[in-house]
């Protein structure tokens, strides 16, 4: 269902304290690693306001760059149509605190509705290319997971727009990672019940026990 249709940034950053955004999905459970679920505890019961990073070179960028890539993906795949709704939030029909926020939402020429997730990221070494090799950062996982579960739709398709340096010279590739609904079931289940548990603390103001992410 749709649970808010915003009209602006404001209106939406103040809808997002009332439940669980793709984003926080990662902190719940311990796979974030700039915040932890305590830390989002703290900010879903409005003890500490949620830092802006808006300013920030990286996160900025991939803003500006979202339209562009959006455009892009649906010129590689002409058998989607898409639409996008800016501050459009869905939510689980059972469990409306779960919302998301999507990047594009897709449809097939059979009329299955899907998420199309956009993400950019620069590559600084090994380790980081480790995490986009056949799979995706377990972050951006628990993310796509969280957006199955607030719309109820069949598949995700997380694209990803990876710059990187060959020496001095910036480079860039792009990769698509499609998710089917009906592969993912119990890491669905898994991450469903981990984030009802966490809102029952916000609810209750009863502080999570601290899980710290693998680094």
């Amino acid at each position: 269902m749709i649970l808010y249709d915003p009209k602006n940034r404001e209106e939406w950053l103040k809808c997002r304290c009332r439940g669980l955004g793709g984003s926080d999905a990662g902190a719940v459970i311990g796979v974030n690693k700039y915040k932890t679920n305590l830390e989002l505890w703290q900010e879903k019961t409005r003890r500490v306001r949620p830092a802006d990073i808006s300013d920030k070179e990286s996160v900025a960028y991939g803003k500006a760059a979202e339209q562009y890539i959006r455009a892009l993906f649906l010129l590689d795949h002409p058998e989607f149509t898409s639409e996008y709704h800016e501050y459009r939030m869905y939510a689980n029909d059972n469990y409306p605190f779960l919302y998301a926020t999507l990047d594009g939402e897709l449809i097939d020429r059979d009329g299955v509705k899907g998420v199309l997730e956009i993400k950019t990221t620069t590559i600084k070494n090994s380790s980081q290319w480790a995490e986009w090799d056949d799979r995706i950062p377990d972050s951006y996982y628990a993310q796509v997971l969280h957006q199955l579960l607030a719309t109820g739709w069949d598949f995700v398709i997380l694209r990803a727009f990876i710059r990187y340096y060959k020496g001095e010279e910036l480079r860039a590739c792009v990769r698509d990672y499609p998710i089917e609904r009906e592969e993912v079931l119990e890491d669905m289940d898994a991450l469903m019940t981990q984030e009802i548990k966490f809102w029952e603390c916000v609810k209750n103001n009863r502080e999570p026990a601290l899980i710290m992410p693998e680094i």
